[in-house]
């Protein structure tokens, strides 16, 4: 499923309103996983600077096109077989839960926790956090913060306990960076302290229906 994009001066309009919402501390991640390659350059004559991709495939062919356009950064799951290829192409991966991945990873990275559990979703435990990170860094793997994703709600403030959570997980590691919140509910993630969000579909116009 590719998005239909509303045009490059109604995005930047929205883009805008949002830096200037959530403050220059706060990185704007635009998800690009439903922008065909075709419509890239609409994002970038609109003034957004940095993109998240889910899918190698399309990170590769995007990026071989406009690879000076944006700041790169990975969000999708990933695989440690393509760990090196996704390092090849971005400043920064949002998803590292496993130590296959880790090796093989030469950029700073965020790992994902699974606060809520889901069995359809990837991230370490809470409870594992901890040990994970200093597993990674051993490695090598310079860690920067934690992800996560809380389950699915209409609700923006249904999200709110996991982003305080994660909040609390990363002060006690001494991670600066956290990675949380979407479309829907991007406002409450900065309440409770992130440095980067992942928007689309606030961006795009895109019906509630379509994924965030």
């Amino acid at each position: 499923m590719s998005a239909e994009l509303a045009p490059a001066p109604v995005i930047a309009e929205r883009y805008e309103a949002m830096r200037a919402e959530l403050g220059a501390d706060v990185t704007i991640v635009v998800a690009t996983k439903y922008v065909p390659q075709s419509a890239m350059h609409t994002l970038a004559a609109a003034g957004i600077t940095t993109v998240g991709e889910n899918r190698l495939q399309d990170l590769e062919a995007k990026h071989a096109e406009l690879g000076s356009a944006f700041a790169w950064h990975f969000i999708g799951h990933l695989q440690s077989r393509k760990a090196p290829a996704v390092s090849a192409q971005v400043e920064l991966v949002h998803s590292l839960d496993s130590l296959s991945a880790a090796k093989r990873l030469r950029k700073p990275a965020l790992v994902q926790v699974n606060l809520a559990g889901e069995r359809s979703k990837s991230g370490v435990g809470s409870e594992e956090v901890e040990s994970f990170v200093a597993q990674v860094t051993a490695l090598g793997v310079d860690v920067r913060g934690l992800t996560t994703m809380p389950p699915a709600t209409a609700d923006p403030e249904a999200s709110r306990p996991y982003f305080r959570r994660l909040a609390e997980i990363a002060a006690s590691l001494g991670l600066e960076w956290l990675s949380m919140g979407t479309s829907q509910d991007y406002r409450v993630a900065a309440q409770e302290g992130a440095t980067h969000v992942r928007v689309g579909a606030a961006l795009f116009g895109l019906s509630a229906g379509t994924p965030r």
